[in-house]
């Protein structure tokens, strides 16, 4: 079987490599560069901390130490602070990291990698197309001809892939922009994140009428400027005046010591497209979407994007086509980033349009407040991650469901179990791997060795049922689960998504919910190509 080819060497497409590598399918990554990243300071990422741990399942490296992990975020609105949020094991925090040196680290990790060939300087300029599989060309001093099982699109907001395609992207264009600069120096704050709105010293007109400032490691800050609409040139004598002003305004005084690292303008667009599948080619990342308004992260969506598409994938290359199994990326994550876009197109008029919150939520400055952290933090309509509950894959009419607090088609909770081998673990070192995860809620077990309790009660029987699935699966056993009663059996994707909680061991129900997870019976690729 040819391997997948994924056009494109950013985070979305090292992370798709990394991914189906894990479920033991090989991959060709074409990088139309050298295969090194400029360092950039201020191209940074803000991760959320479900997201950040994606990434170091799959890396193997701890990405707090190259990123941080802020203590705290607040908000204040002239002088007044609007809101403060302290970061704990209750409410964790996102990680801010320098993409350059994320793709650092997943470049790192695919150096060891037998299954992932990262092949540079190597432009794509055509795609062809059969049942069968898929023939790229690239172009450049290594240009060649390849051939795959599918082929990714991950080649951006310019995809050539998606061009190729003829799909279209439609959209707005330069939703907000930003004067971005990142710098060495000590804030009043050290550790927290700040969007400071109105600030009192605002002497440069409307473009300095909202800062932000995030935390990098080794003292380092990105701050932020929302700029007016328009296209009016970011001068350095603009920016420079940007940061004295907002550093002797944050901190009371003379501007202090600061070393300038890098400065940019941050654009953002905001436009999906319109299919995400053509026959064996997919559309992952910016070459899907482009949001980012209101301080949410496309790059989140993009490694969501990832994980999504590498599950289904597994199935298809090792096992032969499974067109419904496929179908299914488009249908969730298309949807998720459509509903994403809308909530944050709905909130800019009334964050950014002045008094038109007043109508709508008491206190305009605090509803204001309320939707920009949402979007920073990744939380809310504008941020939280998305739930698949009326995704093709969700099993209906299954007689033995429950409720738990996790709604079925979201993400699980993260809480401690018990592997096969015995051995404790978190629920999320498991994801990833292909196989769904069966998780039996049973209080008391976590107290006494496995070999006392495997062979008990209602182990043997759900071990029965597991076996029987029609999909690879891991048994875990959990002491407790948010919502769930004891003896609840939880099913889960490999993405980590609730497929439904189940009341007791019910291997006709379990059986019919994993099969609904998996698009259904396989069938052929009759119509593949025509897609």
């Amino acid at each position: 079987m040819d391997p997948v080819i994924i056009v494109g060497a950013g985070p979305v497409g090292l992370t798709l490599s990394l991914a189906l590598a894990r479920q033991e399918v090989p991959s060709v990554v074409l990088d139309e560069g050298p295969g090194k990243d400029e360092p950039r300071p201020a191209r940074t990422v803000v991760l959320r901390e479900d997201t950040a741990a994606l990434l170091e399942r799959l890396t193997g490296v701890p990405l707090a130490k190259a990123g941080a992990h802020w203590a705290g975020w607040r908000s204040m609105r002239r002088k007044q602070v609007m809101r403060e949020i302290t970061f704990d094991d209750t409410e964790p925090a996102p990680l801010h990291i320098a993409q350059h040196v994320l793709t650092g680290a997943l470049r790192q990790a695919l150096a060891g990698e037998r299954l992932v060939k990262l092949a540079v300087d190597n432009r794509l300029d055509a795609i062809e197309q059969e049942p069968s599989g898929v023939t790229a060309h690239t172009r450049g001093p290594k240009g060649t001809w390849w051939r795959g099982s599918y082929l990714v699109g991950c080649d951006g907001p310019r995809s050539t892939v998606r061009k190729l395609l003829d799909i279209r992207f439609p959209g707005r264009t330069a939703v907000e922009r930003h004067a971005v600069a990142a710098l060495r120096t000590e804030l009043p704050w050290p550790d927290q994140a700040l969007l400071h709105r109105v600030p009192p010293w605002r002497t440069s007109g409307p473009s300095a009428g909202e800062v932000t400032g995030r935390p990098l490691p080794d003292g380092v800050w990105r701050l932020d400027w929302l700029l007016p609409p328009g296209k009016d040139l970011v001068t350095p004598e603009l920016l420079l005046t940007r940061i004295r002003e907002t550093l002797a305004g944050w901190t009371e005084g003379p501007t202090p010591p600061y070393e300038l690292l890098d400065t940019g303008v941050h654009t953002v667009h905001h436009r999906l497209a319109r299919r995400w599948r053509v026959g064996r080619v997919f559309l992952a990342g910016d070459a899907a979407h482009l949001l980012g308004a209101l301080g949410t992260q496309g790059l989140d969506e993009g490694l969501r994007d990832a994980d999504n598409l590498a599950w289904k994938l597994a199935p298809a290359w090792h096992h032969g086509p499974h067109e419904a199994l496929l179908d299914s990326y488009q249908a969730e994550r298309r949807s998720v980033v459509a509903a994403r876009l809308r909530a944050a197109d709905q909130a800019l008029p009334l964050v950014r349009g002045g008094a038109g919150l007043r109508a709508v939520v008491p206190g305009s400055a605090r509803g204001h407040d309320s939707l920009l952290t949402d979007g920073h933090l990744g939380r809310g309509p504008l941020g939280a991650p998305g739930a698949y509950a009326d995704s093709p894959l969700a099993p209906r009419h299954i007689e033995g469901e429950v409720d738990v607090d996790t709604p079925p088609g979201a993400p699980v909770t993260d809480v401690r179990v018990t592997a096969e081998d015995g051995s404790f673990v978190r629920l999320r070192d498991r994801l990833g791997l292909g196989a769904l995860l069966v998780v039996l809620v049973a209080p008391g077990t976590g107290v006494w060795e496995r070999k006392h309790w495997v062979t008990a009660g209602v182990m043997p029987r759900l071990a029965a049922a597991v076996t029987a699935l029609p999909h690879p699966a891991e048994l875990l056993v959990a002491e407790s689960y948010p919502g769930a009663a004891a003896h609840t059996v939880l099913l889960v994707r490999p993405d980590g998504h609730l497929v439904t909680a189940l009341s007791g061991v019910r291997p006709a129900d379990l059986y019919a919910a994993a099969e609904a997870t998996l698009g259904g019976p396989a069938k052929t690729e009759a119509t593949a190509g025509s897609r």
